[in-house]
């Protein structure tokens, strides 16, 4: 299990990273957080005993966070990393060939275009297969196999991504994440 996440974003509200409640806390004591979204706090963090005070410090932290400064590089710009995992949420745990749903450990990210024959680990060249399917297939393209895809690839949206990572995302997060994505999503 994941510890507590915070979503960080920057000042525009493009999200930057998953970071720990500890990482954020930081961010805090540093003045860097502009903003923050979450009526209900993650968590609260307790620190050291005031005794002039009488009282513990603490630090409610928010599940959303925008820190101060612009961002040295537009994320929007960036694709984001393929890994099977994200792959198989992508596309559902849904077989591209067969349309069969497998639990993940079943699937296989499959080239459309072979490896065998130069084809890359990109988002537009995988999609999920199940084992038969994926070994009816082997290093030909589908239309040499007699096969078709029942859906195409496509690149997920930062805001997709950041919900493919497969953190235990609270639900106002989710809710926050899922309102930016694109219409056609398949996460929709």
């Amino acid at each position: 299990m994941h510890p507590l996440q915070v979503l960080q974003l920057d000042i525009q509200g493009t999200p930057q990273a998953w970071i720990t409640a500890e990482q954020a806390a930081l961010h805090y004591a540093t003045e860097d957080v502009a903003w923050t979204i979450g009526d209900t706090p993650l968590t609260t963090l307790r620190g050291g005993f005031n005794v002039r005070l009488g009282r513990q410090s603490r630090m409610e932290i928010a599940p959303i966070i925008a820190l101060r400064g612009c961002s040295r590089v537009n994320l929007h710009e960036v694709e984001p990393t393929v890994t099977r995992r994200k792959l198989f949420v992508r596309d559902r745990h849904t077989c591209a060939y067969c349309g069969d749903v497998f639990d993940w450990r079943r699937l296989q990210a499959e080239h459309i275009f072979p490896e065998s024959r130069g084809g890359e680990y990109t988002w537009m060249n995988l999609v999920s297969a199940c084992a038969v399917c994926n070994a009816r297939k082997g290093a030909r393209l589908p239309e040499e196999a007699g096969m078709r895809l029942l859906y195409v690839p496509y690149v997920p949206s930062r805001y997709e991504d950041f919900i493919l990572q497969g953190r235990n995302i609270r639900a106002d997060v989710h809710d926050w994440l899922s309102a930016k994505l694109p219409k056609n999503s398949r996460l929709n």
